[in-house]
């Protein structure tokens, strides 16, 4: 993300908002490789997650499609965090992140979101009026497209994956998947 300029704009002006000192920079590093937006949560708990050849053969059908992650969003998914949105593309009239979800057998969303700052206090009513103006102004605007040609099930203990591994890389149709 630090290759658009769009999003450095948008991290610029939250840096230099009253409610910055309340963001929680440190642990940004740590997460930076572990961004993520949960497209189908729980697929095992407790236990490994085994994914049935049908949900293979379901994902390997669906070609590699386009995701815009547009920002800021804040709402009471989960309360202290700023995320930006995830926009799939549509094809053929099907949302793809949704085509992914019933692949996996999961009920259609519609909100996709990756958690990107973390509040490590109560805004007052100043910085809650400054959030709401950055959010108001940079929900709808494009930071970034990405390519989906994959999707990793991950197995984390907490909710900001700073615990995460990598279970299994899933390809889409004809994505070659990287080995390292």
């Amino acid at each position: 993300m630090r290759g658009s300029a769009a999003f450095l704009a948008l991290e610029a002006e939250i840096k230099a908002a009253p409610f910055a000192a309340k963001i929680a920079w440190d642990i940004l590093p740590r997460r930076k490789d572990r961004l993520h937006a949960t497209v189908c949560g729980s697929l095992g708990t407790g236990a490994e997650p085994t994914i049935a050849d049908e949900t293979r053969r379901a994902l390997r059908a669906i070609p590699p499609f386009a995701v815009e992650l547009r920002g800021l969003f804040s709402g009471n998914v989960n309360r202290g965090r700023l995320y930006l949105a995830a926009y799939p593309e549509k094809r053929d009239g099907m949302n793809m992140l949704q085509a992914v979800q019933q692949a996996f057998g999961r009920s259609p969303g519609d909100l996709w979101l990756v958690g990107l700052y973390n509040l490590t206090d109560d805004l007052d009513a100043g910085e809650t009026a400054a959030l709401a103006d950055i959010v108001m102004r940079w929900r709808d605007r494009p930071l970034l497209r990405l390519e989906a040609t994959a999707f990793e099930i991950l197995a984390a203990c907490d909710d900001l994956v700073l615990d995460s591994v990598v279970e299994e890389v899933l390809p889409l149709a004809a994505a070659p998947i990287s080995t390292g």
